[in-house]
């Protein structure tokens, strides 16, 4: 079970598989683009991409701005699968029938519906379409408008919320995979163009391989692509130091509309206050208001870290030791807190170059411009969390010993896996003030406790992120998992946090959006959603459920009530 439950994300990604349309966007569309919210999926779980390096550099231009057709959609056209693959291809100027375009292959739509992720219902797309450019992207979505079908964007399939589940009456699912470039890069800007199937581990990798002392800071999990990352509005192991997708590491996206336009959010530069910030509109939006189909992002200076690793008596004690560590101004990239339970799951995983103390403890990656400003820097490390009581300092002498002792971290999933032979889990999020994590970490750890379930925890304790993996091995222990993640949320929201402090909402998240922001907040939401995509074909169901008759009655149009299987 415990190789089963991930083999979709442990293996390369399948290889080479295989009009009209709505009234262009109104003027309340055009003016509530500023508003904010937040387009694809992702954030756990290995899934590689098997791609060559000199690949990834393109010079290829994206489709330009289409101006869409003015024909209301044909409501009530019923066609089969077969049907719409057919005309899927003939839209895509694939009339010879590649298989690497378009597939209704039952082992391509399965992996496409249901996670080894999560445990949230899953449902099969109808068909799966492979674009490769802007163009065939507006294609899809004016074949969409023409039938009404809704569209769910798929990207590094890693999240964790159920952000790319079809409906259950089926969908157009628009697999990014073949939109994988980098193509600009602008290393005196420090930034680069890519198309949103490039993972960050790829970026990085690219970089490096070019010599190109530059790196993509956000580090969700391997297998994250940046359309994903946008799209959930993701942060990683270093927000600490560089924060978190909703940040400014994304300048500007390219996106097609739920209509067929094409809008790029703004210029390149650096900053702009020109106008309603439309590039956020689309962070942690799911999908639900456009799909990216380019992304400028921001690159950082690679400075030299080491890693450290410290013992505390308890939560509260490491947590204010991180919060004087920060507030002291010392280099921090990382600190995550993983507590007693994950270090003892390290230990019996055997993978690790040492055995640790089973004590709550954290995991500190410290950074500077010079050996002396890193050396200062640990100096003050130490002492500080040895005022916190804590002990057995390590800090690492090497490279090599850095890297041994990162990856005891890194592998957070496969050792909690280990505490409980043939277990599956389910990891889940949630963030709090700093001030407010010792707490929310023990009342979770006595519920958990409680439960009869085994779990560990781990936090991106620098900003008040933790992470539960709650082990189970039945259907009658998945229902307790369920009622843990609930009162997890309850309590964060409690705490004045979130529901989600990194892995986006989609499905998993959905019900807590109205007691965490608010009736008025999620109605401004859901404003902007009818005014972009009033037919709520694009990702329908994620973040806030978007239902006819509860906004704009009088213009609100049903989605034909039939099955596109």
């Amino acid at each position: 079970m415990l190789r089963t439950r991930f083999v979709h994300a442990l293996r390369p990604r399948l290889a080479r598989l295989a009009s009209t349309s709505t009234p262009p966007p109104s003027g309340l569309c055009r003016a509530v683009l500023g508003l904010g919210a937040g387009v694809l999926l992702t954030s756990a779980f290995f899934l590689t991409r098997p791609t060559q390096a000199n690949s990834l550099i393109s010079k290829q231009q994206v489709g330009t701005s289409t101006v869409p057709v003015h024909d209301p959609p044909a409501k009530g056209i019923k066609v089969g699968a077969g049907t719409l693959a057919k005309e899927l291809r003939e839209a895509l100027g694939d009339a010879n029938g590649r298989l690497d375009t378009v597939s209704t292959d039952p082992e391509v739509l399965h992996i496409h519906g249901y996670s080894e992720n999560d445990y949230h219902p899953g449902s099969a797309p109808t068909v799966v379409v492979f674009p490769r450019s802007t163009t065939d992207v507006v294609a899809i979505v004016k074949f969409a408008n023409k039938y009404l079908i809704p569209v769910v964007t798929y990207g590094g399939g890693t999240s964790l919320e159920g952000h790319w589940r079809a409906p259950s009456g089926g969908a157009i699912c628009v697999d990014m995979r073949d939109m994988d470039k980098i193509l600009e890069i602008h290393e005196e800007d420090s930034d680069l163009v890519c198309q949103p199937g490039v993972g960050w581990m790829e970026i990085n990798a690219e970089l490096e391989r070019r010599g190109i002392p530059l790196f993509f800071p956000i580090d969700p999990a391997p297998g994250a692509s940046i359309g994903g990352m946008v799209s959930t509005g993701c942060s990683g192991t270093n927000a600490v130091r560089y924060g978190t997708a909703k940040g400014e590491w994304f300048l500007n996206v390219t996106v097609v509309l739920p209509s067929g336009e094409v809008i790029k959010t703004r210029q390149r530069s650096r900053k702009s206050s020109a106008g309603f910030d439309t590039t956020k509109l689309f962070i942690g939006a799911e999908g639900t208001l456009g799909i990216i189909t380019e992304v400028t992002i921001r690159l950082a200076p690679i400075l030299p870290t080491t890693v450290a690793v410290v013992q505390f008596p308890d939560v509260r004690a490491a947590t204010e030791a991180v919060r004087e560590i920060v507030n002291s101004g010392v280099g921090i990239q990382c600190v995550e807190l993983c507590d007693d339970a994950f270090m003892r799951s390290t230990n019996l995983y055997g993978q690790s170059t040492r055995k640790w103390p089973e004590k709550d403890s954290l995991f500190i990656k410290l950074q500077g411009s010079t050996p002396t400003i890193m050396e200062e820097g640990r100096s003050i490390v130490e002492k500080i969390c040895t005022a916190h009581g804590g002990t057995d300092f390590t800090c690492a002498s090497s490279d090599a010993e850095a890297n041994a002792l990162w990856s005891d971290r890194k592998n957070a999933l496969y050792s909690g896996l280990a505490l409980v032979e043939g277990s599956r889990g389910w990891s889940t999020d949630v963030c709090v003030p700093v001030s407010k994590l010792p707490q929310l970490v023990y009342e979770t750890k006595q519920d958990i406790e409680s439960s009869g379930l085994v779990s560990t925890i781990v936090g991106h304790v620098g900003d008040g992120n933790f992470h539960a993996l709650l082990l189970f091995k039945s259907e009658e222990e998945l229902a307790i998992a369920r009622g843990l993640v609930h009162r997890m949320v309850e309590r964060a929201i409690r705490l004045d946090g979130t529901c989600t402090g990194e892995h986006g909402v989609g499905i998993g998240k959905r019900e807590y959006l109205y007691e965490e922001l608010g009736a008025g907040t999620v109605r401004l939401m859901k404003t902007i959603k009818h005014a972009l995509d009033p037919y709520n074909l694009f990702n329908p169901g994620k973040v806030c459920s978007l239902f006819c008759g509860e906004l704009y009655a009088d213009t609100c149009t049903a989605l034909p009530r039939f099955s596109w299987r």
